[in-house]
């Protein structure tokens, strides 16, 4: 593993002792912080680590600023000129300061708060937001905390561990829980102030009456509260080999058993799933967004804002937001077209790398060992590009396969073994077999065939235990796992009625009803943003979710304005989508929640402005003769396993390119539709 830069954590000398190659990554990550961003500014020479989680609704750096690695910032923020932000140090809310302010490491300025009222719980109350402001000249020591509502003047000092509850008067020095006036480092008659007044300000600096906790009704900022309502259950933290993400290792959850639980002869023992961090990917590093080095570039960085892009060599992206114009489409249009039958034309030598000899089946990519998912999206690839089933097998061969798989019993499809049988004691709860419900059922379906056995995750299931599970399942700690299991039951609801075998009374209508009722009217979503405040789980989860109820069944959204704004706030972050850091999960997690959001025609311009950006990057991705791989190939990222063109990538991305395409205004060059598992249309409208 390669050493972290020390200027990630020790910024100050950077721009004077970069790499040419450092530099370049810079620039590349603060475009990638920018880009259609009017309220995002960053001033000369300013430093954001790669390391740093940035994720503000508005943010102004002034020159010489710099953000180092760990540091995590959201809500709106403003800085002068000569700022520090070190390592680890917290900015949440409305904060703005002056030039000049050094803030240590371990650091908290949070510019929000939460009321306290009785009777609800601290998560589901309302948010408030006073602002803080800071000064000219500020020292900030070491694990400081600054609560909302405080101002900070000028030319004072906060020292190590200072808990700030009040205003601090100019030319303070402050210490101590709550911070108390300890002596002056600027005197009152050299800051201006009048002394009588500097020496109110600071008597009550050293008042002892607690901080007043704001009570609202109203939340502020748009930060996420919590998903209202409980929900047990642990973070699940074993790993699917076969469903949206390369395979990982685990230990058993409680929301496996409960899966387990809905249909009750089941039989099956439960299983691990998969840990939200380590199945979406690890956060990436800077260098996974750097482009290639361009000689002679500048040792200093020029103000970065929408509208002027940073002084370099290297070619700059449009940072302008809004729609994109009619000449712009029509160039995009072209080069999907142009990708479109590369595609078609090499489709048949992407299925034959993949194909085993010896086993006769399809893996994921050459080396690789048979996976159902693999004779799956072998199937959904040739269905899009050549309309046919894949050539290494009869359609009448790959049928028989798929349903032989089946455990008569459950009609759960497990995993395969080393030598392609399906291992045995493996229930829904399992995640490979949850989403094989998905993959094989829709495989099935385009070979113009069905299941040939009952899933019993269904027939057997009744109200009560859909509820079960619903309220077991880990929304509030790994809402991909939720969504994940929502997704596999709604589509066995999909099978069993296409196959006309009896659902148990009242079971759709207590899947959409828990649904319906625990949608957070903030986010319009599921579930809970990470410990750091990402938005990855949430979002994820919630596609997962949406696709096989919602989407899949043809019903409405409850709120589909606030997934827009979600989902937009989402794919702000560098952390997912910056050039290089995008993989296939995240990418079609985020196009298939706007589109289907699409008709309220809500911040329209924006979506189809994001969806045409990554369109756009996608179509250089494509490698010949391979296909797509599940991440996004750059310099930095070259070598690794989820960079490697394969089966599952091609699929995701095939269905992803159609997706952007539609919302850019497209899709007709493409001259395909996904028909499968990702397909737009609802697979069944219910009454």
């Amino acid at each position: 593993m390669p050493a972290i830069a020390a200027h990630e954590y020790s910024p100050w000398d950077f721009w004077r002792e970069a790499s040419v190659d450092d530099r370049e990554a810079q620039l590349a990550l603060q475009r990638a912080l920018v880009d259609g961003r009017p309220d995002h500014v960053l001033g000369d020479e300013c430093f954001v680590s790669g390391l740093a989680s940035v994720d503000n609704d508005s943010l102004r750096l002034g020159d010489r600023t710099y953000v180092a690695a760990g540091a995590y910032l959201t809500g709106d923020l403003v800085t002068g000129a000569d700022c520090s932000v070190n390592p680890y140090t917290v900015i949440r809310g409305r904060v703005t300061m002056g030039d000049g302010v050094r803030i240590g490491a371990h650091t908290s300025i949070l510019g929000f708060n939460h009321s306290m009222e009785s009777g609800t719980p601290v998560f589901r109350q309302p948010l408030t937001s006073k602002g803080i402001e800071i000064g000219d000249d500020v020292w900030i020591g070491s694990h400081v905390v600054i609560l909302d509502g405080v101002r900070v003047g000028s030319h004072s000092v906060l020292a190590a561990s200072a808990v700030v509850t009040k205003d601090v008067p100019e030319g303070a020095v402050v210490g101590g829980n709550p911070a108390r006036f300890i002596r002056w480092r600027v005197e009152p008659e050299d800051t201006g102030i009048a002394p009588d007044a500097a020496a109110g300000a600071a008597a009550r600096a050293d008042d002892d009456t607690p901080p007043l906790i704001e009570e609202v009704d109203t939340p502020a900022l748009g930060l996420m509260p919590a998903l209202a309502g409980g929900h047990p259950g642990r973070t699940l933290t074993a790993a699917s080999s076969e469903a949206d993400e390369p395979a990982h290792g685990g230990r058993p959850s409680d929301a496996a058993a409960a899966a387990d639980s809905v249909g009750a002869t089941e039989g099956a023992a439960s299983s691990p799933l998969t840990d939200a961090t380590s199945r979406k990917g690890s956060a990436p590093t800077l260098d996974a967004a750097a482009p290639d080095a361009v000689p002679g570039a500048p040792a200093a960085l020029g103000p970065v804002t929408p509208d002027a892009a940073p002084r370099s060599n290297v070619p700059q992206p449009t940072l302008a937001p809004g729609a994109y114009a009619a000449a712009d489409l029509d160039g995009l249009a072209e080069r999907v077209a142009g990708l479109a039958a590369r595609v078609r034309d090499e489709a048949s030598t992407v299925l034959q790398r993949a194909w085993r000899d010896d086993l006769g089946l399809f893996a994921d990519k050459p080396g690789a060992a048979p996976t159902v998912r693999a004779q799956c999206d072998a199937i959904e690839i040739a269905d899009l590009l050549l309309g046919t089933a894949p050539a290494q097998a009869t359609a009448a061969a790959q049928i028989r396969r798929l349903q032989d798989w089946q455990d008569a019993t459950t009609g759960a499809i497990a995993p395969l073994d080393a030598d392609g049988r399906p291992q045995a004691g493996l229930g829904f709860s399992h995640p490979d077999v949850a989403y094989h419900v998905l993959s094989v059922g829709y495989a099935l379906d385009l070979l113009g065939s069905s299941m040939a056995s009952p899933l019993t995750w269904v027939t057997e299931a009744t109200a009560d235990r859909v509820v079960a599970l619903c309220e077991s399942l880990p929304w509030g700690t790994d809402a991909w796992g939720a969504g994940h299991h929502i997704d596999g039951f709604g589509t066995a609801i999909l099978w069993t009625k296409r196959a006309g075998h009896e659902i148990p009374a009242g079971v759709e209508e207590a899947l959409f009803g828990w649904l319906l009722l625990h949608t957070d009217p903030h986010t319009g979503m599921w579930g809970s943003p990470a410990a750091d405040g990402d938005l990855l789980p949430v979002v994820n989860g919630f596609y997962r979710a949406s696709r096989g109820t919602f989407a899949q069944f043809g019903v409405p959204l409850p709120r589909p304005e606030r997934v827009i704004d979600t989902v937009l706030r989402h794919a702000r972050s560098p952390r997912w989508f910056a050039p290089g850091t995008r993989n296939a999960c995240n990418v079609l997690d985020i196009a298939h929640p706007l589109w289907l959001t699409r008709a309220t025609g809500y911040r329209g311009d924006e979506v189809q402005a994001l969806a045409a950006r990554l369109l756009s990057d996608a179509l250089a991705t494509w490698t010949p003769g391979a296909g797509f791989s599940f991440r996004e190939p750059s310099p930095a990222t070259r070598g690794l396993a989820e960079t490697e063109p394969g089966l599952q990538g091609t699929e995701m991305w095939l269905a992803i390119l159609w997706y952007l395409a539609d919302l850019a205004g497209v899709s007709d060059a493409l001259g395909y539709r996904p028909r499968g598992v990702h397909r737009p249309e609802p697979a069944l409208t219910l009454p």
